[in-house]
């Protein structure tokens, strides 16, 4: 096997009554329970990241001091160790191999900017198991997901986003990151799509 599934940020911020909560976000972290209940034994590795912030500073500008501007801002979310931070409980995280926390006291988007807990960067662990393949799914379409899937193309793999299995901060910015990933060479697929 050269495939992974990254699991992108379905942290319970993020899901519905998050501080961030999109919709569709418990929806899509239960449909990632059963595609992996179904497809675990199809990935080398399967690798969830979680946005995990410091409380107590802004993250290097990530936390709004003032108004957010949902773009560069954004609300207090993610704290480390709170419950916001923790995986949506609709997500079974059982068969997850690596764990990876990203932000900790900076801006981050990508999976890729995230460590293992025993300090691994995403791109070693993919080039240590041979994937060449990464499929990808998670919150949100239209930041992490976008961002993370970028990051693995730049990486050398190649790449299929899970349309049935991402959800979006807002339909056309989410439409507009699946057309810029499919350009620059992602897939797009549902989950059943073997």
């Amino acid at each position: 096997m050269t495939r992974a599934l990254f699991i992108v940020d379905v942290q319970n911020d993020f899901t519905e009554g998050g501080a961030l909560g999109v919709t569709g976000g418990d929806a899509v972290a239960a449909a990632i329970t059963r595609h992996l209940r179904e497809h675990a034994g199809d990935y080398e590795i399967i690798v969830a990241s979680r946005d995990w912030h410091h409380g107590d500073h802004d993250n290097g500008g990530h936390f709004a001091v003032d108004e957010p501007d949902y773009v560069d801002t954004w609300p207090v979310h993610c704290v480390a160790d709170t419950a916001g931070a923790e995986y949506d409980p609709e997500l079974d995280v059982s068969a997850v191999t690596h764990h990876v926390k990203k932000g900790q006291g900076v801006p981050a988007y990508s999976l890729f900017e995230g460590t293992t807990e025993e300090g691994h960067a995403v791109a070693d662990l993919l080039t240590q198991h041979g994937v060449v393949d990464v499929d990808i799914v998670g919150i949100a379409t239209d930041y992490c997901v976008r961002a993370s899937a970028l990051d693995a193309i730049a990486h050398g793999r190649r790449v299929r986003i899970l349309t049935d299995l991402v959800a979006g901060v807002a339909e056309e910015s989410s439409a507009a990151a699946l057309a810029e990933l499919a350009h620059a060479g992602a897939a797009l697929a549902a989950s059943t799509d073997r």
